[in-house]
């Protein structure tokens, strides 16, 4: 059985995450980390083989080094800081490998790709995400992995990207492709958190597997 520990766990990803490992037939939810319940992620290092983070900007990074120096996976659900200090942390050396999940929404995955793919023949692109009001950062994760992606395929995203935060969402994203007298429009939206749970436990299960040491995307997974 593979011991699970989640940080962040008195929030709303993190709590929907202890409900689906607990579910799991073949995981144990072996710690529940959040200040709110008077835990930190150094103390249950050594009771976990992988951690889920869903806590904030400023507490992520230093749960990736904590648990990278432990040698523990971990599996990132948090956006909205710079990646390249941990790479190069997970690069230097240990058994713990970190996969960075901009979305966990099969769904929204897929909606990364199709968009990459199109903007091959259409390159004009704008990006127009929409989320809860409570959400942190702008642009999203989600948006931010979708501009990469759609710039390595050659297109171009107009700038900004469009950042919504409404009381009554949860987590949506257009992407709209111009040409010459059409538009194509591809659109994923998550209605409920538990749209992002199947995509949890398949990183919680496949991050030990992947070949690099750090690693961003879900569709690592998939393929």
């Amino acid at each position: 059985m593979t011991q699970v520990g989640v940080a962040g766990a008195a929030g709303r990803m993190g709590a929907a995450t202890c409900e689906a490992v607990e579910s799991a037939d073949d995981l144990t939810l072996a710690a529940r980390v959040d200040p709110e319940l008077g835990t930190e992620l150094p103390d249950v290092l050594d009771d976990v083989d992988v951690v889920v983070d869903f806590t904030t900007p400023d507490s992520a990074p230093g749960n990736v080094r904590a648990a990278i120096a432990a040698g523990v996976h971990i599996v990132v659900g948090t956006s909205g800081f710079d990646h390249a200090p941990l790479r190069e942390a997970a690069e230097g050396g240990g058994d713990g490998k970190v996969l960075v999940v901009p979305n966990f929404a099969i769904g929204a995955v897929l909606m990364m790709r199709f968009a990459a793919e199109a903007s091959k023949h259409m390159p004009e692109v704008e990006i127009i995400e929409l989320h809860h009001d409570r959400k942190l950062d702008a642009p999203s994760g989600t948006a931010s992995r979708t501009r990469e992606l759609i710039s390595e395929a050659g297109g171009h995203v107009h700038e900004p990207i469009h950042s919504v935060r409404l009381p009554g969402l949860v987590a949506h994203q257009e992407v709209v492709l111009g040409g010459q007298g059409q538009t194509l429009t591809i659109r994923h939206d998550s209605i409920d958190r538990t749209s992002f749970m199947p995509g949890v436990l398949l990183a919680v299960r496949g991050v030990g597997s992947l070949p690099d040491s750090f690693t961003v995307g879900l569709e690592s997974l998939l393929d």
